[in-house]
């Protein structure tokens, strides 16, 4: 068998690799039009039109980033438009270099990808290369898919050529190695990408060192990289360093690194309660360690059975591999659990599960992962990734009924996948040893977004036996075409350095795909069509693998799709469901809109409803931002409807068994963070990270809502704060010159006047009786519960007693409600009162109640305590406060001609309803993540964006800003 080279002489570092597996190559790929029309090029295939792109700061005006006249497409979104322009455009603004058209930033990249294509060796003929360059033209351009945001940074421009977001380092027990993993790791947080490692290779402090001392341990090691991290940060960014730590379960200090952030947490909490500013970004944050990084432990089967059983579980020193201590396996467990709980690290990673689907295991064990835990192979590697956008798949016919492109989806997984292997033939790399890794296995992660709006919008309940086979057929099929084609391309330009070596374990793994695709469940119309064709996509990969090898050790993954989701404007970052059914839109020519999400109308026209019931639920849920009491919904189908935030949110559960049901069908793994309610508890958390392991997901981190401190406060409580201790701190004046304060208890009369109020908590019955002075103010409160005679009806009375005293003694009842709301223990939930819809426990309503009764409304205002009335008046008027022009001014202008165009009356297409039902957005929302919190009142544990100011929203493990795309890890 002969053999051709692929591509002209370059040096090794540039080597697009040798096919050392052997395969005889063909003359390269015959590339088949997918979109274009032959003679005609995409770009004169659609509208251009020029925008100007404002973006401010909306906490003090500031202009962020402007440039005008920029060219887009006609049907791209406002926001779509921002973000690219803001974000990927080249060249400093306001110069000849600057790009100005989404034309030049498409063409920057493929033809840089034709060429390298070409010099490669990887087309049949010149026209292939034409139609390759013409269909990811048409598919970047029509928001078909998108890469990752360093393809967009980088190719094409006089600066390295980075491709890859993800990256794994190693480090071994030496200084060295340690210096070197300092190093590596902040050029890489330099040029704006995140990496992951496993620490576990370095000696615990229980072992020594070959002078005799004991060794410093990896947590210290941990000290001295977490402020690189944020030192680097700060100089070069202002988001946090995207980083993920690793440590064995087996590892000595194992306790010690699952509580380094529980600590600190409580050093927060404590420096917070001193006075100092401890909010994400606040000054003295940074006076805490451990924050810039990621932390999980990697779990093993022998110890994940030693917790179901009860069992001892050996620490293993990391010199001789010998036991030097025996921990009780499901005491340390519920120790991680427990810290989750609290802090929401460590997350937790399967060691076994992941290597159990590790195609190249002879050349080395996966030991960690990326910061968002999507990408995992060999140490010292890179994954260049892209996501493909679903919606664009679905297809209705004209009497509504639905399908999922399969074949044309598969077609363009075939176009990604080379392109993404294409690119390695040129990229650089941050480290050469990441180089000459990405290099000789080829990882790629191509994945997708938008799968919570497809769900949605094809009537399956994200939560739903059907969601999950209509998700897993996709999965299985995009993976299944992604290794076919990277068994076609090893027959054109040879299989992966490391193919030879690990062949085995490859087809192996392959097979292990094959399997689980053929005996997954299928559902329905929907997805039965799709696992046929992932099933002969199967197929075709196991017989065109044993006669070619593999080009990719890797081929998949699904990551945060944070960015490039907003880009390309999908509702739903990758494997996520809805926020919710509202969403905040931004209009082309400025200002802002209400809208519900326009999967909702194709929901309920694949659920069978009329034209005229969908109106009506629509209209219902513009209103409400539910569907709960929506007219003519039935109940069975509220389901379909849940979303992540809101009355009728994802169960947790819901969400870990969405990620079993994609992993079989994944190269690497799933990045998403498992957001649990506040009421959750620690046996909760162990349940989630035990259910996990036993679906076979291959990682989990978790979230349990209001959990951590140093999340931004609202700018108006830093406000009330500050006005707060200026007139603390005149009163202490005052009173140090003129006399030594004592206070005096000021007893109320025998006759008060008292407000009585019943509530349930969690299905727990109380009475609460407040009385108050005549001359106003509350000063006792007397609380019943439970029978007479019994402990908690004891503690009950204590605790009225002490704080009616304190009330008496001047201790000021905002005093009080700022320390026990938010308090969190059992009995809590759903109350009774339409004020207080939700209570973390009985102490947090009894507060919550009482300010409402007795507090004026700035004050309370300021605890961020409104009533159902003013939370209402906040959606509709942008303010809590009642205001002397409470008129029906929106009534009226509902009444009133609308640019660019009013809804026509009879409605007859699912976008038009979503027009009908959109309304002015309310001048405080910047964002969905801020509508939201204003239509359903309630608080989302988010940061604000260090850029513009504005509330993100969690995709993956990370956020995204959707206002500017700024992101707070790798995505």
């Amino acid at each position: 068998m002969t053999e051709t080279t692929s591509g002209p002489a370059r040096s090794s570092r540039k080597s697009g690799g040798s096919g050392k597996g052997g395969a005889a190559k063909s003359k390269g790929l015959r590339i088949e039009r997918i979109h274009t029309t032959p003679g005609v090029h995409p770009y004169d295939e659609v509208e251009w039109a020029r925008r100007d792109v404002v973006m401010t700061n909306w906490r003090d005006g500031s202009v962020n980033f402007e440039q005008r006249g920029v060219e887009f497409p006609e049907f791209w979104e406002a926001n779509a438009v921002n973000i690219v322009t803001s974000k990927y455009f080249r060249g400093a603004v306001g110069t000849p270099q600057r790009e100005v058209s989404l034309k030049q930033l498409i063409d920057r990249i493929v033809k840089t990808y034709r060429k390298a294509g070409e010099d490669y060796k990887y087309f049949a003929s010149p026209a292939d290369a034409e139609i390759f360059e013409h269909e990811l033209a048409y598919a970047l351009l029509h928001q078909i898919f998108s890469f990752n945001s360093p393809v967009w940074f980088n190719v094409g421009t006089p600066q390295p050529q980075q491709v890859s977001a993800c990256f794994i380092l190693s480090v071994d027990d030496s200084m060295e190695s340690i210096l070197d993993w300092y190093k590596e790791e902040g050029m890489i947080f330099k040029g704006g990408s995140g990496a992951g490692l496993n620490l576990s290779r370095i000696r615990s402090s229980k072992e020594l060192l070959s002078s005799g001392g004991n060794a410093s341990g990896p947590v210290s090691f941990m000290r001295g990289a977490d402020a690189s991290a944020g030192t680097i940060k700060s100089g070069g960014a202002t988001r946090r360093a995207a980083k993920m730590v690793v440590l064995d379960v087996d590892h000595p200090d194992i306790e010690a690194f699952i509580e380094t952030k529980v600590k600190e947490e409580e050093k927060i909490r404590a420096l917070r309660d001193a006075g100092f500013d401890m909010d994400l970004g606040g000054d003295d944050i940074t006076s805490v360690q451990y924050q810039n990084a990621n932390n999980s432990v990697r779990v093993n089967d022998q110890f994940m059975k030693a917790v179901e059983n009860g069992e001892k579980f050996g620490l293993r020193g990391r010199m001789d591999g010998e036991i030097i201590e025996e921990v009780d396996a499901k005491e340390l467990f519920r120790k991680m659990a427990a810290a989750a709980w609290v802090c929401a690290d460590p997350g937790i990673q399967y060691d076994d599960t992941i290597n159990h689907w590790h195609t190249s295991p002879e050349t080395g064990r996966i030991t960690a992962s990326n910061p968002c835990s999507e990408y995992m192979h060999l140490d010292n590697s890179s994954c260049n990734l892209a996501s493909l956008n679903l919606l664009k798949f679905l297809k209705a016919d004209d009497e509504g009924h639905q399908s999922f492109e399969a074949e044309r989806f598969a077609k363009v997984v075939e176009l990604v996948i080379t392109a993404m292997d294409i690119s390695i033939c040129f990229a650089d790399f941050p480290t050469e040893k990441i180089g000459e890794t990405t290099r000789a296995f080829r990882q790629l992660g191509i994945g997708y977004a938008n799968l919570g709006a497809l769900l949605m919008a094809t009537g399956h309940a994200y939560d739903s036996d059907g969601g999950r086979a209509l998700a897993g057929a996709i999965t299985s099929l995009m993976t299944g075409t992604a290794y076919k084609r990277s068994a076609e391309l090893a027959g054109v330009v040879g299989p992966y350095d490391g193919y030879a070596r690990n062949s085995a374990a490859h087809k192996r793994v392959m097979k292990q795909h094959a399997d689980a695709n053929a005996t997954a469940k299928r559902m329905d119309d929907l997805d039965t069509p799709v696992w046929a064709a992932a099933t002969e996509a199967w197929q075709d990969v196991i017989r065109t693998g044993d006669k070619n090898g593999y080009r990719n050790a890797q081929a998949s993954v699904l990551a945060p799709t944070g960015t490039i989701g907003l880009a390309m404007s999908c509702d739903t970052t990758g494997i996520e469901p809805d926020l919710a059914l509202v969403k905040f839109k931004k209009l082309v020519g400025g200002g802002s809109m209400q809208i519900v999400n326009r999967t909702v109308p194709m929901a309920l026209k694949r659920l069978g409803y009329q034209e005229e019931q969908v109106e009506a639920i629509v209209a219902h849920i513009a209103e409400h931002g539910n569907v709960v009491d929506a007219p003519g919904l039935k109940t069975e189908h509220y389901e379909v409807f849940d979303c992540a935030m809101g009355d009728r949110s994802i169960s947790p559960m819901g969400h870990v068994r969405m990620m079993a049901a994609a992993q079989p069908f994944l190269s690497g793994a799933i990045s998403k963070t498992v957001n649990m309610p506040s009421t959750s508890t620690v046996e909760d958390v162990e349940e989630i990270y035990l259910q996990g392991w036993k679906l076979g997901t291959k990682a989990l981190a978790v979230y349990v809502e209001g959990s951590k401190v140093g999340q931004p406060l609202s700018a108006k409580k830093k406000e009330a704060d500050k006005a707060t201790e200026q007139a603390e701190e005149t009163i202490r004046e005052a009173v140090e010159k003129v006399v030594e304060y004592r206070p005096v208890r000021r007893r109320l009369p025998k006759g008060r006047p008292g407000i009585t109020t019943s509530f349930t908590v969690g299905g727990a019955e109380g009475y609460m009786t407040a009385n108050s002075y005549p001359d106003d103010g509350l000063g006792e409160v007397f609380l019943k519960m439970s029978k007479q005679g019994s402990t908690l009806a004891g503690m009950m009375d204590a605790f009225s007693i002490a704080v009616s005293v304190g009330l008496q003694y001047g201790v000021p009842l905002e005093t009080y409600v700022s320390k026990f709301t938010n308090m969190r223990f059992e009995p809590a939930g759903m109350t009774d009162d339409p004020d207080v819809r939700m209570a973390q426990s009985i102490v947090d309503y009894i507060f919550r109640r009482l300010a409402l009764d007795f507090l004026p409304f700035e004050t309370r205002s300021a605890l961020g305590i409104h009533s159902a009335e003013e939370r209402q008046r906040h959606l509709e008027t942008g303010s809590y406060e009642p205001t002397e022009e409470e008129l029906d001014v929106q009534g009226l202008a509902q009444s009133a001609p609308r640019t660019p165009a009013q809804p026509e009356p009879v409605v007859t297409q699912a976008p038009s309803v979503e027009e009908a039902a959109a309304k002015e957005a309310p001048k405080q929302a910047h964002t969905s993540a801020e509508l939201v919190e204003m239509q359903l009142g309630i608080q989302a544990d988010a940061p604000l964006c260090f850029s513009c100011g504005t509330k993100m929203q969690r995709a993956g493990s990370c956020y995204i800003c959707e206002g500017c795309g700024s992101t707070s890890g790798c995505s």
